[in-house]
């Protein structure tokens, strides 16, 4: 079930999620916040009750828009042939989490078990999960695909290689080529090609 968050929430997690891009989670504090969203500290109390329940907050908040823009973008290639579309959600799937990556660095045990944030993740796997199925079947039945490969297998094998690489950027950058400011370009550039690879690969079409 999608929560529901008032424009003030929706304000003071936009900053937030700012401050957490450029600071860290541990570097970012509950003044630092106020500060920038021009609101009394109090507020976030107010709002979310702590620093921590603003995070599950502000997960759910960034998961759910993950989801509207994966479904306004679907639409978009709804009508294309299942090979660009199947590549195109690829593509879609790594530059998301790689744009938002500084979430796994926050994302606790805890955080992880919250049912909130576990029925929010929930929806939006199987929401992926729903539209690769319909664009594998399309392939299939266009003889397009010739082998109808799992999608939670694949949602699987998108989400954990990504994932992988962010939380294990040492041994990631030593195969990358550039500085540390390219990283996330490089690496996203890089996994583009090798999960494109290996699905297209599982589905026994030929890159």
């Amino acid at each position: 079930m999608k929560k529901k968050f008032t424009e003030k929430q929706i304000q003071i997690l936009d900053v937030a999620e700012e401050l957490i891009a450029q600071k860290g989670f541990e570097g970012t504090s509950v003044r630092d916040i106020s500060a920038k969203a021009n609101i009394n500290v109090a507020m976030i109390s107010y709002y979310f009750g702590s620093k921590e329940k603003m995070m599950v907050n502000l997960y759910q908040y960034r998961v759910q828009k993950t989801r509207e823009t994966f479904a306004e973008f679907t639409q978009t290639i709804k009508d294309g042939k299942p090979e660009m579309q199947l590549k195109e959600i690829i593509n879609f799937i790594v530059k998301q989490l790689l744009t938002y990556n500084y979430f796994h660095g926050f994302v606790t045990q805890e955080l992880r078990h919250d049912d909130r944030v576990k029925n929010t993740l929930l929806e939006f796997y199987q929401t992926c999960v729903k539209v690769l199925d319909e664009v594998i079947q399309k392939g299939i039945v266009s003889g397009v695909f010739k082998r109808a490969a799992k999608s939670e297998d694949i949602v699987s094998t998108l989400l954990g290689t990504v994932v992988f690489t962010i939380r294990n950027k040492n041994f990631y950058e030593i195969y990358l080529k550039g500085n540390e400011q390219d990283y996330l370009t490089n690496s996203e550039k890089k996994l583009k090609n090798h999960l494109n690879l290996c699905v297209f690969a599982l589905l026994g079409y030929q890159i």
